[in-house]
């Protein structure tokens, strides 16, 4: 199972959020890049990126930030919030983005998914942020009526790399995973699934690995607080 440090990007600032929600920010450092740096010393696989302001209004918002990061470190990036066209998956993966997660869009414009799928294979993953098992959208400040499960088998043909599902009640709150809904989608569908919201502890990785089901996990405010040593846990597993 591989970790993904997450780096979530407000005004051009290392930050994270309570439940998804803008006003409840807490700033963990001014320079992404550096930070991205500290992560790819301690041995991570990948970085997660999430364009927060992106999220909210529908394009790029914090792009010389995620530039200047893909600019210091060589491990892989993906990156979401604010990639709802082409131009701009185009845009981001001609700049050394390995991978762009598209959430919004996977619901209101399900075929630009498949599209990019095609057109850049292994490059594309989907998003689901979830509240209460239903699928919410435009920075989580919208929730739909779509169920999670329903929009990630609708892409089972559609060849995208990787599912991210977030459930929002756990994310930045340091409670631990929602395991069971993580592992549940995970054993519906044949896409891999990266667990997000709520990893808090080396115990909640090794949960999660040992499902057997959940390809990675994304954790963020934990590293930042120390909870996790990032070193410490990516030894762990691996073993």
């Amino acid at each position: 199972m591989i970790l993904y440090p997450a780096i979530d990007l407000k005004d051009g600032q290392c930050v994270r959020l309570l439940h998804g929600e803008m006003d409840k920010a807490t700033v963990f450092g001014d320079d992404p890049a550096a930070q991205a740096a500290k992560f790819e010393a301690a041995g991570c696989e990948w970085l997660h990126l999430v364009d927060l302001n992106g999220a909210f209004v529908g394009q790029p918002v914090n792009a010389a930030a995620v530039e200047a990061i893909l600019a210091r470190v060589k491990v892989p990036a993906q990156l979401g919030g604010g990639i709802r066209d082409m131009r701009t998956i185009e845009t981001w993966l001609d700049k050394g983005l390995a991978r762009v997660i598209l959430g919004t869009v996977a619901v209101e414009n399900p075929d630009l998914v498949r599209e990019a799928a095609r057109a850049f294979p292994g490059k594309v993953a989907v998003g689901i942020d979830a509240r209460n098992g239903r699928v919410a959208t435009k920075g989580w400040a919208e929730e739909t009526d779509v169920m999670v499960t329903d929009l990630a088998r609708s892409f089972e043909d559609a060849g995208v790399a990787a599912i991210i599902y977030t459930d929002i009640l756990r994310d930045g709150a340091m409670k631990g995973p929602n395991i069971a809904a993580t592992e549940a989608l995970a054993r519906a569908v044949s896409i891999p699934v990266i667990a997000s919201g709520g990893v808090s502890t080396l115990a909640d990785l090794i949960t999660l690995r040992d499902t057997g089901s959940i390809a990675g996990a994304i954790s963020g405010r934990a590293l930042y607080d120390g909870a996790i040593d990032l070193a410490e846990a990516l030894a762990a597993l691996r073993t």
